[in-house]
Order: structure tokens, then sequence, then C-alpha cells
């Protein structure tokens, strides 16, 4: 086994680091064991019966909450929220599933498959540290001398812990694609698919080559298919929203406040201060600041960053300290502590560009009058006679549909989408912050979603029945086409000459067809299946019959197949097993008996997360 799993470590870790890591690395406590710890009436989960409580919901929630905080560098909307709670509920289901599995399956893991995955399986990010490299360079001995030593034992009881969730799952890889294997027979058929190719002539009979006047629809033939295609006619609710918008943008005063203060700070660290200090202590990234500004080891060249911070880093020299740098996130100070290679290994602090002074003291005045008069009202009236007193326009917002985020110009305005299909028509929002400006918005009217009547979609539902006549009369016409060309031996001069339109298409092959027939099969089938100068009978596909004569065929060359085959076979099965890794785990879930009691037990947790 532990042979097996060796050879499978390079890709079973590569695939936590990518795909899967979601559904590993995620500590949700004593509940997804199956101990219990908490009453029933804490129940947030229950998986095939498994239950799990709120403090392990907490937990999870937090620890993604945090972590998606210092990612976006400030708060969460309640759209974000909302994701997040269903992304850390799949991610729960995902690992309850997972543990039943093992159980299923007999899969353990023992103290000495921990030690030797340990010592040939290090985890991905730990190659990159400094203290592990030569030259540059991840050093296995050296990662196996610092295991062995134990001169860390909080950090190798922490990483004890991670073989102990992993190692069951590289078993679990190991027990779903231990027989994944691609034959000879479905390589060649593969590389064939690839190469062989096709010139065809095409005569295509399609529904619009019927005349409206042919496939007249009556109002009662236009309800009928309006019943029978009720769920195509449904849409989703549109709310229709006023708004106040306050501006909250930087002025040049505030532009030069920030400019000053991040001279100043870059004072303080050419007299001497720390830099990493200066960083945890005064920094608005907040994801770096606990770090002391360390951004690791970034490549000048690769992006991941605005070109200006860029630009800077190309011109430092380790040790320097660059003069303020401004982008849209602000002004940055960066130093660059090392280099290596094309690589250096850069430190910031960044200065916001805020609203401040007298400038900051108006807008919040302001803000807090909107806030005590319009905001969260049951008049919406109101919002009419605060923009009058402030002296701000009432515009109207685009429509908004549900599942969408509203968007204003270029700036997505976050909580709208939310809060206008969970308040009553002619109330008003809280105030909601963005980067242009705070805004109160009213929620006008609301069309709900579903269904409409039919009198709204009735042209829509003729068109329907019409199209649906037309497709009824596509193949008796296509056999009378078929039964005028019989004995024909030229398909596009036959065409021509009854007025009909043959097109020839190709050459091309089966996985790269025309875009005419990227939605046949059946079509690109019976090309290939033909002989050179050979006709079909009419061809049923999914937007018309067809008519096909073979002009041209190119076949593969088995010798070039031979020669590549053991690459294929390599390139093939990865993918082929990740495929299969997926299906399993899609089917676990689609047969899973899932009770989620979020709704029951709480709203979105902006009130506690993060705080």
């Amino acid at each position: 086994m532990m042979r097996a799993m060796r050879e499978m470590s390079k890709y079973v870790f590569y695939i936590l680091a990518v795909a899967f890591i979601g559904w590993l690395v995620f500590d949700v406590g004593m509940g997804i064991t199956g101990r219990s710890s908490g009453a029933s009436g804490d129940v947030v989960l229950k998986v095939n019966g498994q239950e799990v409580h709120y403090p392990e919901w907490q937990q999870a929630y937090q620890s993604a909450y945090d972590q998606a905080r210092r990612q976006s560098g400030g708060q969460l909307t309640k759209e974000d929220e909302k994701d997040l709670q269903d992304r850390v509920a799949d991610q729960l289901i995902q690992a309850v599933l997972l543990h039943q599995a093992y159980a299923r399956l007999g899969i353990t893991v023992s103290a000495d498959e921990i030690r030797q995955a340990a010592l040939t399986s290090p985890p991905p990010e730990v190659t990159n540290l400094p203290e592990f490299q030569v030259n540059g360079r991840f050093d296995m001995e050296k990662w196996q001398q610092f295991v062995i030593r134990g001169s860390n034992p909080e950090f190798l009881l922490a990483l004890e812990q991670r073989y102990r969730d992993e190692i069951p799952y590289v078993k679990f890889l190991q027990f779903l694609t231990a027989d994944v294997y691609v034959s000879d027979a479905q390589l060649w058929r593969m590389y064939r698919d690839e190469r062989d190719s096709v010139t065809i002539a095409a005569l295509a009979v399609t529904p619009a080559m019927i005349p409206d006047s042919a496939a007249a629809v009556t109002d009662l033939e236009a309800q009928r298919y309006f019943e029978a295609h009720r769920d195509a006619f449904k849409r989703p609710a549109v709310a229709y929203l006023s708004f106040v918008a306050l501006p909250r943008r930087p002025d040049a005063a505030d532009t030069a406040a920030a400019l000053a203060r991040a001279r100043a700070l870059r004072a303080r660290v050419l007299r001497g201060e720390a830099f990493d200090a200066v960083a945890k202590t005064q920094s608005a990234d907040s994801g770096s600041a606990a770090h002391g500004g360390d951004l690791g080891w970034i490549h000048p060249d690769s992006g991941g960053y605005v070109l200006p911070f860029l630009n800077a880093v190309r011109h430092l020299r380790p040790g320097q300290v660059s003069e303020p740098v401004v982008t849209e996130f602000g002004y940055h100070l960066i130093r660059v502590d090392a280099a290596r290679g094309d690589s250096v290994k850069v430190r910031h602090i960044l200065v916001p560009i805020e609203l401040r002074g007298t400038h900051r003291d108006l807008v919040e005045s302001r803000t807090d009058t909107l806030d005590r008069l319009a905001a969260e009202q049951e008049n919406g009236a109101e919002l009419d006679s605060v923009a009058q007193r402030l002296q701000l326009p009432l515009a109207h917002a685009p429509p908004l549909v549900q599942g969408d985020r509203m968007q204003l110009g270029r700036w997505v305005i976050p909580d709208v989408s939310v809060w206008a299909f969970d308040t009553k028509v002619g109330e008003t929002s809280q105030v909601i912050e963005a980067t242009p400006a705070y805004y109160v918005f009213r929620l006008d009217s609301l069309t709900p979603g579903g269904a409409p009547p039919f009198a709204e979609v009735k042209e829509a539902a003729m068109a329907g029945a019409r199209e649906e006549k037309k497709r009824a009369m596509v193949h008796p016409r296509a056999r009378e086409i078929a039964e005028q060309l019989r004995g024909e031996t030229d398909l596009l001069a036959a065409a021509a000459r009854h007025s009909l339109r043959a097109v020839r298409l190709g050459p091309f092959t089966r996985v790269a067809p025309p875009p005419q027939l990227r939605q046949e099969p059946l079509v690109i089938g019976a090309a290939f299946g033909l002989r050179v100068a050979e006709r079909s009978g009419v061809i049923q596909g999914e937007a018309g019959d067809f008519l096909i004569q073979s002009l041209a065929r190119r076949q593969a060359d088995s010798t070039a197949w031979l020669s590549q085959r053991d690459a294929q076979r390599r390139a093939i099965l990865q993918p082929v097993r990740e495929a299969r890794i997926r299906a399993y785990l899609a089917g676990l879930r689609a047969q899973a008996k899932v009770v989620d009691r979020r709704k029951e037990l709480f709203r979105p947790q902006n009130a506690t997360a993060g705080s």
C-alpha cells in the first residue's frame, strides 16, 4: 500500500493543492468524525443521519470568513456572505461524505504511514521556504532531517494531523482509480478522431425554409403551446428601484494628505525604524500587515499586481525603499528584501487615499442625516424629502433581475440584490457603503418571478407554436427533396438545378466539425461512414434534416500513431482519473440525504462573523 501511495503522491498532492484542497484541509471539529458536540437543537446540517452542530459550523464559517476578509482586504457584502455560507455548507457536506466513504471502505491510517508520507511527500508550501532550499531549489534531505530531528514539535503535530486527514484520501483515490486504463484501441480511436478528415456536400432542410403562411397558428394553439411549455416562459423576479447617492470620493486635499503621510512613514524607515514594524502598525493592507508587509517572492514580469507597483519593484535594489507609488489602492512604500534569479522578496506599506479632515466631517455629517431620516423607512416618500434637503438627485436604477448584482456605471453596489427581494414595496434600504458613494435605495415596485400571464407572452407563444409546426413539416419536405434528387450523382450540382442550396463543408475531423454541424452528431457520424462519392439518405438532425454526399476522405496514419502512443497514454490518464474522482464525489452528493437547517437557525452571519 505504501509503495503504491508513494507512487501516487506527486499526482495526489497536485490535486490537493489545486482541485480538492477545499474539501480536505477543512478543520470542522469533532462533529465530522461522528462524535456529538452539542444538542440536537443546534444541528445546522445532517448528512445521511450524521449531524454537524453549530460549533463546527461556526468554526468553519469563521475560518472561511477571516480568510475571505484577508483576501478581499475589506468588509464582505451580503452577496459575498451568502456565497461564502453556501460554499462552507458544501465543503462540510463533502467532508462528512468522504469520512463516511472511508468507513465503508475500511480505510484507516497508521503511524508508520504518517511517518513515511512526512518523509517522502512534504506539503507543497514548504518547498518554497528558504530553510529547506539549496541554491534556490528544494532539498529533500534538509526536509527529512528536519522531520527526523523533531526540532519544532508544534509544527510537526500539525503536520501529523494534516497527513492523518490526507492519507485516507490518498488511499481513497487509489481505490477509485486503480482500474483506470486506456487501451490501445481507445488511444487509436482518439488519435483517429483528431486526424481522420472528410469533405462533404450538405443540403439542410430546416424550419426556416417553411414559410409562415404554411404554418399559421390560432390563439387556441398558442395557448396550448404556452401551457405545455410553461417552464420555458418562467422569468426571475425584477425589482425597480430609486436611489440617492452621497458621493464619498477623496478630493485633492485628501490625496495630498495621504501622500504626506506616506512620505512621513518613509522618513521613519530611513531614520532606522524597522520596515516590518512600521508595516504592522501603519499599513492598510491587513493581509500583509500582520506579517510585516511581507508579500513573499514575486516575479516582476509575471503579473498578479497592478502595473505601477510592478514597475517600481523592477527598479529597486535589495534593501532599498521606494518613494510613494500611487495605484488604485493608494500610496505604497515598497522594499525589496532579497533577489533570487528573476524573483524578488517584497514588502510594502499601503497608505489609502481616504476622506480626511473637514471633507470627511462634512461627508459624515451628511451621511448621518441620510441614515437618520431616509434609511430603513417604511414610508419611502422620506427619501424624496431627504434628497431635496441634501440637494442630491433622486435617480432610477436599472431594473434589477433577481440573482444579478446591482451595477451603476462601472461600480457594483453591494447588498442591494439581497435586500431588494427581502423587503416590501415602498421601503428604503439601510445606508449602503460603496466605493464611489453612500447609497439609500427605495423599492418602487416588484415584478414577481414565475410564468407570466399568457397575454403578456402571447406573441412569443405564437412564435413557439409556429416553430413547432414548421419542425413537424421538415421531415416530409426532406423526403420530397430526396425523391427529387434520386439518381443524381453530384449533390451540389443537382441542388442548384432544383433551386435548392447545398454547401461544401470541410475538410473537417470528428472532433472539430464546421460550425453548421457542431450540434449534429448524427450527421458527423454519417459523414465518416460514407465512401467517397456515396450519398446518404435523409438524416434527422437537431436543427433539421440533412442530405449529404462524401466528396473526399483522408485517414489517420497508424505508424505515426504508434510512435507517440505512450506519450498519448500518459497525457490522457490524469484527466481520466480526475473525471472518475469528480463523478464519484458527485454521485455521493446526489445520493446523500441532506437536511440543511441554516434558514431555520440563523440569517446571514454578518452580525457575528469577523467581530
